[in-house]
């Protein structure tokens, strides 16, 4: 039985989503393998925390649900409800489902398919002018460099991150640089394809893709380089990447787009590319 409940439960809880998950990543190493089962989950699947019970979060993490508590102790809270409570406060009125959105759009007047267009060129800016602002250069050349020296650059991102994957590999193919793409489709991970001297280039935005954290995790217990691009320091990319690329996409209609993570895949793209034909100039 731990005491890290008891260590921890006089210090305030953390105030948002952001302040937990580094609060989680600076503690997680020194939990104890249940607890920590608890804290892998719910960076996997935070928004489930905010509609689920504490027996259905044990039982999808394989704990008991004294477990459970006894997590959300360890992180500050005196217990499950005021976690959860945390949870409903950052994702349920932030991250309404699709068909919550769009009957927001239309009770908020419908709004003409111009101003739409306005309202999603206005947060694209905004996006793209925190990008310019805010990119970690080292990071990014880091980055580079990691991937110019892979044998081959495996990539991943799923659902709302696929169409930067996919254009990533894209862009790769047509400079010569040897990428495969993991899609996962018809459960065909493609992990056995990655090899010692490869590198994965893993993006994910929370909530964050199980399928692309899994994949990320045995490059990393195979010893590849991981390179991430993800929405936030505490990413549970992070913890497993040897450079993490941040980008942060403004909301228009509680509705994200990509213009600023797009922006930084074709730079990395033809980063990477110049640099392997720069390679190839001096052999």
């Amino acid at each position: 039985m731990d005491n890290l409940g008891a260590t921890h439960r006089d210090e305030p809880p953390p105030a948002t989503l952001q302040a937990f998950f580094e609060r989680l990543v600076t503690r997680e190493a020194g939990l104890p393998r249940r607890l920590k089962q608890c804290g892998d989950y719910v960076q996997a699947h935070a928004e489930d925390i905010a509609v689920s019970t504490v027996s259905e979060v044990a039982a999808a993490a394989g704990v008991a649900p004294s477990a459970v508590m006894r997590f959300a102790q360890a992180m500050g809270f005196a217990g499950f409800s005021e976690l959860q409570r945390l949870f409903r406060q950052g994702y349920a009125p932030g991250r309404p489902d699709y068909a919550m959105r769009l009957r927001a759009l239309r009770e908020a007047g419908g709004r003409s398919p111009g101003v739409i267009l306005a309202e999603s060129l206005e947060a694209g800016r905004r996006s793209l002018e925190k990008l310019a602002s805010g990119t970690d250069l080292r990071a990014l050349e880091c980055a580079v460099e990691v991937l110019t020296a892979a044998g081959t650059v495996h990539i991943i991102g799923l659902r709302r991150a696929y169409p930067v994957a996919a254009y990533l590999a894209y862009m790769f193919e047509k400079m010569a640089v040897p990428a495969l793409l993991h899609g996962g489709a018809g459960g065909l991970a493609a992990q056995s394809a990655l090899r010692v001297g490869d590198a994965l280039l893993a993006i994910s935005f929370a909530p964050y893709s199980v399928e692309t954290l899994a994949c990320a995790e045995r490059a990393c217990s195979l010893g590849l380089d991981v390179v991430a691009i993800s929405d936030a320091a505490a990413s549970p990319l992070a913890q497993v990447s040897v450079v993490l690329l941040r980008v942060e996409e403004q909301d228009f209609g509680a509705f994200r787009a990509l213009s600023a993570t797009m922006a930084l895949a074709l730079a990395l793209a033809v980063a990477v590319g110049s640099a392997r034909e720069g390679l190839s100039n001096e052999r």
